[in-house]
């Protein structure tokens, strides 16, 4: 699911450590009631995608085995 990220006015996006340090590749992660909202921190007004928690914990485990 996707929605802009205005639209998750209170969310507390915390950058992700893997981001690139020079920031131009940059992730954003918020815990919102219905799951994990990831989206660019170059564009914090535009779209987020919302991981339920269950796909989120996939998506993580496949990164681990990658």
């Amino acid at each position: 699911m996707w929605t802009t990220a205005t639209a998750l006015q209170g969310a507390r996006w915390r950058k992700s450590s893997r981001s690139n340090g020079g920031g131009a590749q940059c992730v954003e992660l918020a815990t919102v009631g219905s799951g994990t909202a990831v989206r660019d921190s170059k564009n914090a007004e535009g779209p987020a995608l919302i991981f339920p928690p269950s796909a989120f914990g996939a998506f993580l485990t496949g990164l681990k085995r990658d």
